[in-house]
């Protein structure tokens, strides 16, 4: 299991920060060999499921989430949102805040906990670079792509 945590500000409105990062659905669009479904109605709230399955072919596995905490920010507020990760390989948690930042820019703070649970500990320095990587990469395009 690791923990990782990334920081990036976008020069974005609060509100368009948090609804880049938190449209499931194109975080598929992101990560590379990755879809991602909601299996719960709309919108997002507390006890929304969703599916991020990853790889190709008998090689893929899911990645199933469900958020916990659902925060939007508002005018005078940060927004907070805590995912859940409830699948049989990957285990975990995740964590979204946007606040105000420096010069009416969103700072954003990821943090999670990353688990793959026929991966021995051995393995989670590997893990962790390969993690910070992937999901740094994948909140840089969701905060660039509009």
């Amino acid at each position: 299991m690791v923990t990782f945590s990334l920081t990036r500000t976008a020069p974005l409105p609060l509100a368009e920060t948090w609804h880049r990062l938190t449209e499931w659905p194109r975080h598929g669009e992101v990560v590379p060999l990755t879809r991602v479904t909601v299996e719960t109605a709309g919108p997002t709230g507390v006890g929304t499921v969703f599916v991020a399955r990853t790889g190709l072919g008998p090689l893929a596995f899911d990645d199933r989430m469900q958020v916990t905490v659902w925060r939007p920010p508002t005018d005078s507020s940060s927004g907070f949102c805590r995912l859940e990760k409830r699948g049989r390989v990957v285990t975990g948690w995740a964590e979204i805040e946007v606040a105000p930042g420096p010069g009416g820019r969103s700072r954003v703070v990821w943090r999670e906990e990353l688990g793959f649970r026929f991966l021995p500990g051995a393995v989670d320095p590997v893990t962790r670079r390969v993690a910070r990587y992937v999901f740094g990469r994948a909140v840089n395009r969701l905060l660039r792509r509009g």
